[in-house]
């Protein structure tokens, strides 16, 4: 049975997590033994279902939720039975989205919820959905002339677009992602194997900080500067001082 990849990338997380049938399980088996983008594709659930199960992602309940829940409750409303949601519908759901979703919630938890903490899990959920789900980059082009014009009616604002690869940092194509309650560009460039995320978005009426910020979450650098009206969150796992580096090249282009 000749199966495509489209058909076996859908059956992949039910194929980690041992929900498939004998017959699916072989044909999955023998795909990914042909095909090296699932093959690759599998071996990246395998480890995300092996950084979760090591309970990396656990936080405690915070002190007295269950009491503020309950007193939220409106007294009339009556208790309506459980109901466990049946096992297919998180099934469908992509290991991806789950991550990024507990990075969130665990930051939320963890630094009392605060828009900032927010905003940090954000831009940390979106670098790691981009890596996931092969959403990283709407335009695949290191043409910085090419990339720059797709951004035109997607924001409302023309980022800058350069590309680095003379300073070994590549420019792989741009994207457009949702952060903090708006759509944002995305600029995607690679140092060796590591991917670089560049959020951009409009900065308002804040102060403007030309002297780039430092921040680590989960693993993850961040770097934020605001410079010409517009805010930048640079987010990768590559070195601290090589997304400085990153930084600084778009500052100077700025």
């Amino acid at each position: 049975m000749n199966v495509d990849c489209e058909h076996v990338q859908s059956l992949l997380s039910a194929y980690v997590d041992r929900e498939l049938d004998l017959v699916k399980s072989l044909e999955v088996e023998a795909h990914t033994r042909e095909c090296s983008r699932c093959e690759a594709a599998l071996q990246q659930l395998q480890t995300l279902r092996t950084a979760i199960g090591g309970g990396t992602l656990a936080f405690a309940t915070p002190a007295g939720l269950e009491a503020r829940v309950r007193g939220a409750i409106r007294p009339q409303s009556r208790p309506r039975p459980r109901h466990v949601s049946p096992w297919w519908r998180w099934a469908s759901v992509p290991l991806a989205a789950t991550l990024a979703a507990a990075i969130s919630w665990n930051v939320a938890t963890r630094h009392g919820g605060s828009d900032d903490d927010r905003l940090l899990a954000e831009l940390v959920s979106g670098h790691i959905r981009s890596l996931m789900v092969d959403h990283l980059v709407d335009v695949a082009t290191s043409d910085q002339h090419v990339v720059k014009p797709w951004f035109n009616g997607k924001v409302d604002f023309a980022p800058p677009v350069e590309d680095f690869n003379a300073s070994g940092f590549p420019l792989i194509g741009g994207r457009v992602d949702y952060i903090d309650g708006r759509p944002v560009a995305v600029l995607v460039y690679k140092r060796r194997q590591h991917v670089m995320n560049v959020f951009i978005w409009p900065s308002g009426s804040g102060p403007t900080r030309e002297e780039a910020s430092s921040l680590e979450l989960q693993g993850y650098h961040l770097l934020h500067w605001s410079r010409g009206g517009l805010t930048f969150w640079a987010v990768s796992d590559v070195n601290s001082s090589e997304l400085e580096n990153l930084a600084h090249l778009i500052q100077e282009t700025g």
